[in-house]
């Protein structure tokens, strides 16, 4: 059986190509159909056109390769009417209406080359960037602004209108703001993603013309009104031109603008503003204007070197104040002192967080300031001590021990302005000892939290001397303790008598100790310090103590018997201050010194002593026993226990002391007042100053071993700095005086100058 196949035959596939040529006049009758429906666009008639066709016939054109024509066609289209119909009607609208015509024929002109483009959309696609050549909607921008915009009379009137109109409302006239808005829009549409026609044809002479205009009003501002009211009209004016270009000039012309005022009203006038008399800052210091300072700093803010001047002119004032209030006059003491330069650092602190909101910059400035003319008085440390000193005691009135607290955080930061704190350390030791020994000090609490700050500050080797006082004062009650149980249960009561004795140790390297003259003390109480230097030493071989006579106190029991005018010299001349014969005599405990003590122990023996006597009798060195004497017979009314003859304000050799046989108090317990805290007298601050340079040779040697220790070999002008740079924490010390250490250094062969060059040293192991 057979099949047969049959099979189709498959004839080949033939693709017509589509025309690559189009007839010219074709060519020329798409065109023409394309140029009267640009035409009507231009003319607001496209209602009856199709724009799908037009879409079509630009496509057909573009495809066979005619983009050319169509993108000149279109160019000179544009042009023609730009140049016949628009120009033409903008030119003749400069004497009338002319922004209005201007801002209507620019919409009306962009309205239809959005709509052209639609039509030409495949020009842009292809022909355009094919030949990288601008599009449609860009090339109708750059017709406009070649032959509307930049018509040199269109040009010089827009600019003049739009600048007339700005200095109108600088003036307080009303204009019409949406027509500068629309026309600054257009400018900077114009300049197809630039800048360019805007800034040329507005906004550079709109800034020359601003800052003309503000240069005039700066100096009609400055000779009308004084700083605050300047200010105040400055402030004012860069609000309403910030506002200004926000609103209705490009927004990019406020940084500009806002700068030309910066430079006319602050920069070239910041000094006469700064420094005005009567109404300068100064003046606002003086008068605490707290807001007007705050205002004037915002405003020199904004400009370069702005916060220096005011800075700067605070700074003369600040130093100027503060050299009158280290200058001492008759009137000052430490705590005036002290007291004027807190008011003075509170005063300006409030001016930098009110008025200058913290600024870093005026809190360095005024930091220097402080530590300027705190350091140009050498009493600067002494007085600090003594300020603090006299918060420490007890008895200090009107104030709570968190207002003393606040006060001591006050102190610290004068404080940190001193370049010699290591003198500062030195008297500090000295008060808080007598606050110790004499039981004067407000509390522990208070004297520690005091310590802590001070270790905060310069560390631990600054304190540990402060804080080993503390330690002796626990162990010398427990040594009391232990002496006190002695004489009971050795029966030997009778060693103290009936003393109530207290003894502190003191470690030698811990307290301020001197070696005082020995004054020669009543016999009951030299007994008993001899016993308990024999249970002391007893205890612990090897020690030695030495009685500080200038650091005790003594708890007296007196009596007075009536008064000279009711009894007979006989009868007053037999006054004594621990007889017990008269039952009418009245009894008081005075609360004195041991230099005080010894004094008026002499009076039991005899009823008048002459000064040169009682210094022969107890020995006592002439500075202390005139400052004895002094409150004794010169203090208070209220605790003059002793006459002086004659009654003068001075003490002489030849002076005559006697018993107060008059002397009343309502008191039981009198405490005898020491002279008010005045500081040392010259001598003594120039014997202190000699130990504070002693201990200082001791430091800078320490710390050139230190610094040669680890660098094995140095420069002297490198070892200088590192050895100042080591050393400031505690005090400055010159150049001088570290190479003078450096050659007794040498001397003693710690170091060694170089072979290779005598300005280097080495370090010898």
């Amino acid at each position: 059986m057979s099949s047969v196949k049959s099979y189709k035959k498959m004839s080949p596939m033939r693709i017509r190509a589509f025309p690559m040529t189009m007839d010219p006049r074709f060519v020329e009758d798409i065109w023409s159909l394309l140029k009267n429906a640009i035409q009507e666009i231009q003319r607001k008639n496209n209602s009856g056109l199709s724009f799908e066709e037009l879409y079509r016939n630009a496509y057909t054109m573009v495809l066979h390769k005619h983009g050319e024509r169509l993108y000149n066609g279109l160019k000179e289209v544009v042009t023609s009417h730009l140049v016949g119909k628009v120009q033409s009607d903008v030119l003749g609208s400069l004497n009338n209406n002319f922004l209005q015509t201007l801002n209507s024929v620019w919409n009306d002109h962009i309205t239809a080359m959005v709509m052209i483009r639609d039509i030409l959309m495949y020009m842009d696609r292809v022909y355009v960037q094919q030949h990288e050549v601008e599009n449609v909607y860009n090339l109708g921008l750059i017709i406009f602004r070649d032959h509307v915009i930049h018509h040199h009379h269109i040009r010089e009137k827009l600019t003049s209108t739009l600048l007339d109109m700005v200095a109108k409302e600088r003036r307080g006239e009303v204009v019409d703001r949406g027509a500068v808005k629309n026309a600054c829009q257009m400018l900077m549409a114009l300049g197809i993603d630039s800048r360019t026609v805007y800034e040329e044809d507005f906004e550079q002479p709109f800034l020359a013309r601003s800052a003309d205009f503000y240069k005039a009003e700066s100096q009609k501002f400055l000779s009308e009104n004084d700083a605050s009211t300047y200010i105040r009209k400055v402030e004012a004016r860069i609000l309403e031109e910030g506002e200004r270009a926000r609103h209705y000039l490009d927004k990019s012309t406020e940084a500009p603008v806002i700068a030309v005022l910066e430079r006319e009203l602050i920069s070239r006038h910041m000094k006469s503003i700064v420094e005005m008399e009567n109404s300068g800052v100064i003046h606002m210091i003086k008068n605490n204007k707290h807001k007007d300072l705050a205002c004037m700093y915002k405003l020199l803010c904004r400009v370069e070197s702005g916060l220096r001047t005011i800075c700067l002119t605070i700074s003369r004032h600040l130093r100027e104040i503060g050299k009158g209030l280290v200058a001492e006059d008759e009137g000052t003491t430490p705590i005036t002192y002290v007291q004027g330069l807190l008011d003075l650092k509170d005063r300006f602190d409030q001016f930098l967080y009110e008025s200058f909101k913290g600024d870093k910059y005026f809190k360095q400035i005024m930091c220097g300031d402080f530590e300027h003319f705190i350091n140009i008085n050498s009493k600067s440390p002494e007085y600090l001590s003594l300020f603090i000193d006299n918060k420490l005691k007890k008895g200090v009135k009107g104030m709570t021990e968190q207002e003393i607290e606040a006060v001591l955080d006050k102190c610290m930061v004068l404080f940190r302005f001193l370049q010699e704190k290591d003198v500062f350390e030195r008297y500090y030791k000295q008060h808080l000892a007598k606050r110790l020994l004499l039981d004067k000090s407000m509390s522990d609490d208070s004297e520690k939290n005091m310590i802590s700050k001070l270790k905060t500050e310069c560390g631990c080797q600054f304190t540990s001397k402060l804080e080993g006082m503390f330690k002796d004062m626990s162990i010398s009650n427990s040594t009391m303790e232990d002496f006190k149980t002695h004489c009971h249960t050795a029966g030997s009561a009778e060693t103290v008598g009936n003393l109530d004795l207290m003894v502190r140790v003191l470690t030698t390297g811990f307290w301020p100790t001197n070696s005082v003259a020995k004054c020669i003390l009543p016999a009951s109480a030299s007994k008993a310090f001899e016993a308990f230097s024999r249970f002391y030493l007893g205890k612990h071989t090897g020690r030695q103590l030495t009685l500080q006579s200038h650091l005790g106190m003594a708890d007296l029991n007196a009596i007075f018997y009536g008064t000279p005018s009711s009894r007979s010299k006989e009868t007053a001349s037999n006054s004594s201050l621990t007889s017990l014969k008269h039952s009418d005599g009245r009894k008081h405990i005075l609360s004195v010194t041991t230099y005080q003590m010894c004094i008026l122990m002499l009076f039991n023996s005899r009823t008048q002593w002459t000064y040169e006597d009682m210094k022969s009798e107890t020995d006592i060195p002439d500075k202390d026993l005139t400052r004895a004497l002094l409150p004794l017979s010169m203090g208070k009314v209220s605790q003059r226990v002793l006459i002086k003859e004659p009654k003068s304000m001075n003490i002489e050799p030849t002076h005559v002391f006697s018993v107060n046989d008059s002397f009343q108090s309502k008191l039981y317990k009198i405490k005898i007042s020491p002279l008010a805290a005045k500081g040392e007298s010259e001598p003594e601050r120039k014997e202190t100053r000699m130990k504070v340079d002693e201990d200082r040779r001791y430091e800078i040697e320490a710390a050139i071993v230190r610094v040669m220790k680890a660098r094995k070999k140095m420069q002297h002008n490198i070892l200088i700095t590192e050895v100042t740079e080591q050393l400031k924490s505690r005090f400055m010390p010159s150049p001088t005086v570290i190479k003078k250490r450096i050659e007794g250094l040498i001397d003693r062969d710690y170091l060694a100058r170089s072979q290779e060059d005598i300005k280097t040293y080495t370090y010898v192991a």
